[in-house]
């Protein structure tokens, strides 16, 4: 029975979710940007005090969101992640975000899940969004890329193909993605509790990482700004 710690940090939530057998057992959400540094640790912390069943010396792995998304999140939701494994010599576990996305737009539609393509959108400022695209069985159209979106962005396969539009890049992408195929739906955010599942299928194919070398899919180099004022 796989115990694994799930992190999830890569937009402006920060969640975390253990599973028990790919089964949500118990979970924590902050809907609160800028929030990861100074509450990720506390959330796993309350997650555990909430349920004694289990603690966090009785974990098997710890999985974390790999990527795309804010570069300052993911930094922090890895360090916390191989700060774990270190400490219980466990494996560490890396979930595509995109992927993440998708799971919970899946989940979202049910029924009707098999008559989309589903297209996960994480903005990344301006028109440019972080996007891929995915079946509902979540295998890759499309692999993860920066797009600028415009007009003519998924124009061919909107044709023939309804796409979904979904995350937090989307709702700026609405007036100029405007063919009938192209739907968009709200409030879908990457969270740890969507990850449950693909981390307990990664553990069970021994799909790990290498501790120490481990990086985020950052997509693009960060770049640092320089302050317009200053003040001395």
């Amino acid at each position: 029975m796989a115990k694994i710690l799930n992190i999830e940090t890569s937009t402006d939530v920060c969640s975390v979710a253990l599973g028990i057998d790919g089964v949500v057992s118990g979970k924590k959400e902050l809907f609160q940007p800028n929030s990861h540094s100074t509450h990720l640790t506390l959330l796993i912390q309350e997650m555990f005090d909430d349920d004694e069943s289990y603690a966090i010396k009785d974990l098997d792995a710890v999985a974390v969101s790999a990527g795309p998304g804010s570069y300052t999140g993911l930094r922090i939701g890895v360090s916390v992640a191989k700060g774990i494994c270190y400490a219980l010599g466990i494996p560490l576990i890396a979930v595509d975000t995109m992927k993440i996305l998708t799971q919970a737009a899946v989940l979202r539609k049910k029924e009707e899940r098999e008559e989309f393509i589903y297209c996960p959108m994480i903005d990344a400022r301006r028109m440019e969004v972080y996007t891929a695209l995915h079946t509902a069985f979540l295998e890759v159209i499309e692999d993860t890329n920066a797009l600028i979106v415009d007009e003519g962005s998924f124009s061919e396969k909107l044709k023939e193909n309804k796409i979904l539009f979904f995350g937090n890049g989307a709702p700026k992408c609405k007036e100029v993605i405007t063919r009938p195929n192209a739907f968009f739906i709200d409030d879908i955010v990457p969270l740890a509790a969507n990850m449950a599942a693909l981390s307990e299928k990664a553990f069970e194919e021994k799909a790990f990482e290498d501790v120490a070398y481990f990086e985020p899919f950052y997509l693009k180099s960060f770049v640092a700004t320089i302050p317009k004022k200053k003040f001395f």
